[in-house]
């Protein structure tokens, strides 16, 4: 099974990254093999968050990686990418894609997260899913009709395609523009994840001003 990725280096401080050395790559961050296509429009750069509901590191990064998002300016888009591997993975990606089909993604993101892991929830269930979306305004028929649309499946192939293009060996991982990597190993940390991006997003600038 795809395996969460495991913090290497924890005691790598933010202050060192930011200001002693700039961004190492193999080291910092990864490029990726072949750059994928971005989705957004000129002049915006994108960063792309692939996550798993049930994988533990990636709920302890959702709060820095949100105040981090909070602070970005109109050229940031951010946007997330449910993990693909099969089984429960699959499921919560149609969690993710019914949730945002229904309009009530914003609402459940952060709700689903802590009901998996300080509620002891596994919601890999469409019934049991579908319950937990009708507390946020839709039906329980409304949110498995959601779960089973054609559009739902085509979203989960279209992010299972999309991940294999960026080759990940795990999750949270970070992709900026579609071609830098990072991964708690290469920032040092979970926390440090958001700063290394947030260099990496200055970098991309600074290649296009080139």
């Amino acid at each position: 099974m795809f395996k969460t990725l495991m913090v290497a280096l924890a005691g790598l401080g933010l202050s060192t990254l930011a200001s002693a050395a700039p961004l190492v790559e193999g080291q910092h961050y990864e490029v990726l093999p072949e750059a994928v296509e971005t989705r957004v429009d000129d002049g915006q750069i994108e960063v792309t968050e692939a996550f798993w509901y049930g994988c533990p590191h990636c709920y302890n990064l959702e709060d820095p990686l949100n105040a981090w998002v909070a602070e970005q300016p109109e050229d940031v888009v951010f946007q997330r990418l449910p993990a693909t591997m099969g089984g429960d993975w699959n499921q919560h990606a149609m969690a993710f894609y019914a949730a945002q089909e229904l309009d009530i993604l914003d609402a459940v993101h952060d709700d689903f997260f802590d009901a998996i892991h300080e509620g002891g929830r596994q919601l890999t269930e469409a019934d049991d899913i579908a319950a937990f979306f009708s507390d946020y305004g839709v039906s329980e028929e409304e949110a498995r009709k959601a779960l089973t649309s054609f559009g739902v499946k085509s979203q989960v192939n279209q992010a299972h395609a999309r991940m294999r293009a960026m080759r990940l060996m795990g999750v949270p991982a970070l992709i900026i523009d579609g071609r830098y990597l990072v991964t708690p190993s290469s920032a040092g940390s979970l926390d440090n994840m958001p700063q290394i991006a947030d260099a990496l997003v200055e970098k991309v600038r600074e290649e296009r001003a080139d």
